[in-house]
């Protein structure tokens, strides 16, 4: 039996992938084994699938001053040493990484190890974990064509983003009966990131009176971000986080407004759903968002908005825009050339595993 050792960390977005190529790998026949950290999310996610479960010291990659830059760096130091042991005596054939700090540590054991280590990307631009990763690995797999010249050493293969296949199997009526809609107006899908937004939040309540008057809303809102006077409100219904419902209530969907994570963009193409995009700003992230919402609304499958100028009365402006066009934009996504990329991924795995 070969043994695979997946990791990333940090956000939904660096585990999410990896559950939609756990399935396939478990039926090849492959053991599953992931590193972590002790609090991250990926730990809750990962032990609910019954999957052993190995907890690492990682401190926080950071590209602005913070007092635990001078800390992190013996936290990371730690992690590779826990990561290079663990490694050794777990001999798996192969890692494999969906990146955020997490994973810098466990790529590094790996190549210690002489243990091929295959990477994926899901942003135009890797992000600062995979920057680092890339010289340790030896293919780095990659959503956007426009990605491949960021990777050097002709390391970048384009895969696309692995989907779950329960996603693909939600059911739209099941969907509405847990969000507890009866009538026949069209559902309107908020979602904030795993961690929430609150720029999202804030405005879609602003003008929540008027979006129900032509929508059902479900808003999944983050941790903490219920508001307790909405509760009873009649057509919108709020979540914090949302699990293995989710399939459903994405399918259930017929508009949906989300933050312009590369995870969630690309499950919205797999489901052709017509979305308005509100990426994150610079002002508080590296832009990747900006970078990937843009190339979504240049292949027509998105219309994109940004924070700034943003408030209720614009957002429903656009989404009538959006509702009035919504079959162009599912004609584009229909015709779309990128596919679920668990298949290409997966073969990669098993050409390099040792």
């Amino acid at each position: 039996m070969k043994k695979i050792i997946m990791t990333g960390g940090g956000s939904a977005g660096h585990v999410t992938p990896n559950l939609a190529l756990i399935p396939k790998l478990k039926k090849m026949g492959y053991e599953v084994q992931y590193i972590g950290t002790e609090d991250g999310i990926e730990r809750k996610i990962i032990e609910k699938q019954n999957i052993k479960y190995h907890v690492i010291s990682s401190g926080k990659l950071r590209r602005y001053f913070d007092v635990k830059n001078f800390t992190d760096p013996f936290k990371v130091l730690k992690g590779i040493i826990q990561s290079t042991l663990i490694i050794k005596r777990e001999k798996p054939n192969i890692v494999f990484s969906k990146g955020g700090f997490v994973s810098v540590p466990v790529v590094i054991g790996a190549n210690f190890n002489k243990v091929p280590v295959i990477a994926h990307e899901s942003d135009i631009t890797p992000g600062l974990a995979n920057k680092l990763s890339v010289p340790y690995c030896t293919k780095v797999c990659v959503t956007f064509p426009e990605s491949q010249k960021y990777i050097k050493d002709n390391k970048a293969v384009l895969t696309g983003t692995p989907i779950r296949e329960e996603l693909i199997n939600g059911s739209s009526i099941l969907g509405k009966r847990i969000c507890g809609f009866e009538d026949k107006k069209p559902v309107l899908l908020v979602i904030g990131g795993s961690l929430g937004s609150k720029f999202i939040n804030d405005t879609i309540r602003e003008c929540i009176d008027k979006l129900t008057r032509d929508y059902n809303v479900v808003h999944i809102c983050g941790k903490n971000n219920i508001d307790n006077n909405l509760k009873n409100k009649k057509g919108y219904v709020q979540f914090e986080y949302v699990n293995e419902e989710l399939p459903h209530i994405m399918n259930s969907a017929d508009l949906v407004i989300s933050r312009a994570g590369a995870n969630v963009i690309f499950e919205l193409l797999a489901l052709k759903k017509p979305n308005i995009l509100i990426p994150l700003s610079k002002k508080s992230s590296r832009g990747d968002q900006i970078l990937d919402a843009r190339s979504f609304e240049k292949s027509g499958y998105s219309m994109v908005l940004q924070e700034d100028g943003l408030d209720g009365k614009l957002l429903i402006d656009k989404l009538a825009e959006l509702q009035k066009n919504r079959a162009k934009y599912v004609k584009n996504m229909e015709s779309s050339s990128i596919k679920n990329g668990v298949d290409k991924i997966i073969e990669l795995i098993n050409r390099y595993s040792i």
